[in-house]
Parts: structure tokens; C-alpha cells; sequence
């Protein structure tokens, strides 16, 4: 496998925080970053100083990733507005893809910010299970702490967040060494070639995430996890629907969306 170009990013605790707070230091070894003393310096300065691409400051909300004017943070975003929509008997797209039940396991190759997560936790509910697999350790941790930090919204929505499991590691790696038919639902939403202008939110996102195209080994190990089916989330139009065989299409919540369906055991 391709490596990352690799960036550095140090952690550093708010003006007003605790040197060495024991939490940011067990969340720095998670991902993977140097922890640097704050000293009064502003942003611009640490990053100038520690030769960093960004610093990530530990705050009582959870860890904010500063990249020198876009800012990436844990938030429910996207995926508690659809949710509440689904709470309300409205239909959601992706889940509609992946005919998802309650009481279904699902691995999420393509973790990212955790919204689709959210919402397939939500769905399967406590008798099922969703396990997100993210590549940049900067972003699971920094998911992972977000998870556990917030305390905003009612208990559904802390519940359904709670229930996601993170896994730090190439989706691959993870898929080969997973038993046949270990989960229901296989699910990938690599990081559009040609990005959506308006989702601003997980523009940050973007510098940190993993760009390779996925791979026909990884949708054929996929396949032989899945019990039910493999979905692929992609813009309307994608070519790697017809490149990696998933069809048929659907549209998604909007349309820029769509996601592509390859049936277990075809």
C-alpha cells in the first residue's frame, strides 16, 4: 500500500488548561501527535514555532484540530438532522441502499466524521453493532474523543453516537483478516474525486483524508464479509460504480448523491 504524506500536527491545551492534562496526553499517543505547552502562544505562533501544519487543542468539548483558518472538530451535524428525520418516519437514501434492519452489523470502511455511522447506529439499534474503520489516526482520534466528550442533545442521539466503534487501521488490512460473512453490510464512502462545494464541513477533512481510489481487492473482500450486501457511496454520475461493478444506482438525499448496491454472493 501507498503510505500517507504525512503531516505534523501537535496538541497543546487551551490558554486557561491544565499542562499535561492526563486525557490530552492519552489523547496525543492515540494520534499519533507531539503535545507541546501552550505558553501563552497563539496558533499562529505554535504552528510557526513547532514547524506544525496544525495544532489541536484539547478543550472541555473535546479536542479542535486548528489548520491555520479551517477548523475540524467532532460534531453529530448532518447525521442527527437525519436521524430526526428518520425519527419522524421520513426514509433515508443510504439506509434505503443498504436495506438495513434492526439488529444488523455494519462496517463502515470509510469512517470520516462518523455522520453515516451515526445514523446506521441509530438504525440497527442496541441489538446491532456499526464499527468504523478510519486510516488517518489523527481523525479517529480525534471522532473517538469527540464521541466521548459530548454532552450536548437528548439520549438517543449520546446513545446512538456511543455505540460506534472506531477502529484505527487501512480498511483493507481490516477486511482480510475479518471472518466470511461477518457482518450484514459492508459500506464505503471514499472521499469524492471532485468534492461537493457546499459541504464546507468536512472540508478540513479532506487534508487529512486518505485519497486513494478503493480498490478491486478491497470491494472483493468485502464481498466475502458481507451477508447481505456491499454499498458504495459516490457522486451521481462516478465512474467507479461501473469501474468496481456495483449497480443498480440510486439517488441520494440530494443529487450530487448516489449509492451503488453488489448483492452478497453475486
Amino acid at each position: 500500500m501507498i503510505p500517507y504524506i504525512m503531516k505534523r500536527y501537535v496538541a497543546t491545551e487551551t490558554r486557561s488548561g491544565n499542562p499535561g492534562d492526563p486525557e490530552l496526553m492519552q489523547f496525543a499517543a492515540e494520534a499519533g501527535v507531539s503535545y507541546v505547552l501552550r505558553r501563552d502562544r497563539s496558533i499562529a505562533r505554535i504552528m510557526a514555532e513547532e514547524e506544525a501544519d496544525g495544532v489541536i487543542v484539547w478543550k472541555q468539548e473535546g479536542p479542535v484540530l486548528d489548520l491555520g483558518g479551517e477548523r475540524f472538530f467532532y460534531h453529530p451535524s448532518m447525521g442527527k438532522n437525519r436521524v430526526s428525520q428518520i425519527r419522524k418516519g421520513h426514509s433515508d437514501p443510504m439506509i434505503e441502499a443498504m436495506g438495513l434492519k434492526r439488529g444488523w452489523e455494519v462496517l463502515d470502511c470509510t469512517l470520516g466524521l462518523g455522520a453515516d455511522a451515526l445514523v446506521v447506529s441509530f438504525v440497527v439499534g442496541d441489538e446491532g453493532r456499526i464499527v468504523g474503520v478510519e486510516s488517518s489516526p489523527v481523525t479517529a482520534a480525534i471522532v473517538r474523543w469527540g464521541i466521548k466528550k459530548y454532552s450536548k442533545g437528548p439520549a438517543w442521539l449520546k446513545a446512538a453516537m456511543d455505540r460506534i466503534e472506531i477502529i484505527c487501521a487501512d480498511h483493507l488490512e481490516v477486511l482480510k483478516q475479518l471472518p466470511a460473512r461477518s457482518f450484514d453490510i459492508v459500506y464505503f464512502d471514499p472521499m469524492f474525486r471532485h468534492p461537493i462545494k457546499s459541504s464546507c464541513a468536512i472540508s478540513p477533512l479532506r487534508q487529512l483524508a486518505d485519497h486513494r481510489p478503493l480498490t478491486e481487492e478491497a470491494i472483493a473482500e468485502a464481498l466475502r464479509v458481507s451477508r447481505s450486501r456491499v454499498v458504495l457511496k459516490e457522486r451521481v454520475g462516478s465512474t467507479e460504480f461501473e469501474r468496481l461493478g456495483f449497480k443498480p444506482v440510486f439517488t441520494g438525499e440530494h443529487r450530487d448523491i448516489a449509492y451503488g448496491i453488489i448483492e452478497a454472493g453475486s
